[in-house]
């Protein structure tokens, strides 16, 4: 990794997810100064799985004190200002989300010392209420730039009046630009069956009983191999159901790194049908066509007509068409395969993410913020 950033870097975190842990590693490889992750535990229902291991990046433990729930949740991190004296960061990226209610001390602190703070989020799609659309905006006002994972999000906060020049994309991603390319999968199926995979926490809001239900739907020839790799609070319920109207599922629990290969290796279309997406990027990197619920617009610069299909989010009926459409050509579906790959290895991997953080942590510091 030739990217050099000659700072001394601080990133605010809610949580420290597993996927986060390779980014901020490689991310710390290029940060000469260092850098320190301040993050804390998610709430029990959460169901994040374990939390990330650095070995390159330092992880701070932030006290989260979880107000709320839902719309009125709120969250308070205790010790963000021992973490911020003791660190001493040249430049702070934070998380962009209003909830959480120690950041805009936090970056009144980092100003107080003319240092400049980056804000890290989805986007803004539009508030519910004059008066919230007003106090997202002069929050964000508060930051000296963003940085968001897709052009959607991007565009939404151009038109909240933030400036277009101090707006950075760089698409979510959990590995590294790929070394190699992956073998070449035959024509037709193997065994003559279709093989589709999810990977992915078992919650409710992964919807695999949609998916479930879209492949009973299937004419008898179409109808997959189903592998579901994940835990979760929702894999009893799930594979109940699965027993019952779809017995061709297999549920292999939790894998990954190498454990995923064989997986990866057997699967012939990959399927999210519901929110999250980190999962879809490792699909691309092992060639595989992909179909996504469009949730929170980073699939947009992900999932293409060339590459998969992104679906209307919670609707059976499309879910089951598309995948009609999908396992009746497998020859279409390696074409897209090898589009999915070529996505990956130009424009969405690690490498190209730690490129849009040293851009923007660049531009913050020669302009003073």
């Amino acid at each position: 990794m030739s990217i050099s950033i000659p700072y001394r870097v601080g990133i605010q975190q809610r949580v420290l997810p597993a996927y986060r842990a390779a980014f901020f590693d490689l991310l710390a490889q290029a940060c000469e100064g260092g850098l320190s992750v301040f993050a804390g535990q998610p709430r029990p229902e959460e169901a994040l799985g374990q939390p990330a291991v650095l070995r390159k990046a330092q992880h701070v433990q932030a006290h989260n004190l979880h107000l709320g729930s839902g719309r009125l949740y709120t969250c308070v991190q205790r010790n963000l200002f021992e973490w911020l004296g003791q660190w001493n960061p040249d430049v702070l990226i934070v998380e962009a989300n209003p909830r959480y209610l120690s950041t805009p001390a936090a970056v009144r602190w980092m100003h107080a010392q003319h240092k400049p703070v980056i804000g890290w989020g989805l986007g803004a799609p539009p508030a519910r209420g004059f008066w919230r659309e007003v106090l997202r905006e002069r929050f964000l006002r508060l930051f000296d730039a963003l940085i968001t994972y897709s052009h959607s999000g991007a565009e939404q906060y151009r038109r909240l009046g933030f400036p277009q020049e101090r707006i950075f994309v760089a698409p979510n991603a959990v590995t590294p630009r790929p070394a190699e390319v992956p073998p070449e999968k035959p024509p037709s199926f193997s065994s003559g069956r279709p093989m589709v995979l999810f990977v992915g926490r078992l919650q409710a809001r992964k919807r695999v009983d949609l998916l479930l239900r879209a492949c009973a739907a299937l004419p008898q020839p179409l109808r997959p191999r189903l592998i579901v790799v994940g835990e979760g609070p929702e894999r009893g319920t799930l594979e109940a159901l699965a027993n019952s109207l779809y017995p061709e599922t297999l549920f292999v629990g939790e894998k990954r790194d190498e454990e995923l290969e064989p997986y990866w290796q057997m699967a012939d279309l990959f399927v999210l049908p519901g929110t999250g997406g980190l999962a879809v990027q490792q699909a691309m990197a092992h060639a595989l066509p992909v179909m996504v619920a469009e949730a929170d617009g980073t699939q947009e610069d992900l999932v293409t007509p060339l590459n998969g299909w992104r679906l209307i989010p919670g609707d059976l009926d499309d879910l089951t068409h598309r995948l009609a459409e999908a396992l009746s050509q497998p020859e279409r579906l390696r074409e897209m395969g090898r589009a999915s790959f070529r996505i990956v290895a130009e424009r969405v991997n690690l490498d190209e993410m730690v490129a849009v953080f040293a851009q923007a942590m660049t531009t913050v510091m020669r302009t003073g913020g």
